[in-house]
């Protein structure tokens, strides 16, 4: 078996889960909470609709500008994240993993995306480094006699 066969639709199809999972949680805080905060709202919608699209895309094939747009969202998503607990997001600052639990959730789902587009690009690249022809000496290297071409 092949990466391509088995594990690579496995992958494609976990990287649109944890994505999906991510939009689910911004979408759930979107309607209970956070519909009413200026801006940050909003963002919280976009983040939503934008994760759900990209995985969708994702079950249909993985082209590199896909890959790029998951790993957009999830870093987009733990940077809002990260800058709300710190400089705030608009005026808007939260304290902690709250709400609980759909702070922790969010970070574990887009942490796995991140995680999961990494594990991808190795075993690509692994994978196209083992299919091409191993180099060999010119061959003029070969025979001790000779000089290189001019």
């Amino acid at each position: 078996m092949t990466f391509g066969r088995l594990l690579a639709p496995a992958v494609r199809i976990t990287i649109a889960a944890t994505l999906a999972g991510s939009g689910y949680i911004h979408a759930r805080l979107y309607v209970d909470e956070y519909r009413f905060i200026h801006v940050v709202g909003p963002l919280f919608l976009l983040q939503a609709s934008v994760s759900f699209a990209v995985a969708v895309l994702l079950l249909f094939g993985m082209p590199s500008l896909l890959k790029l747009a998951a790993a957009g969202v999830a870093l987009g998503a733990l940077g809002g994240f990260a800058a709300s607990r710190t400089v705030g997001v608009f005026g808007f600052t939260e304290h902690g993993l709250q709400p609980a639990p759909q702070a922790l959730l969010s970070i574990l789902a887009e942490t796995g995306t991140l995680l999961l587009l990494a594990i991808w690009q190795a075993i690509v690249t692994r994978q196209h480094r083992a299919a091409r022809p191993p180099l060999r000496a010119p061959v003029w290297d070969q025979a001790t006699t000779r000089t290189p071409p001019k």
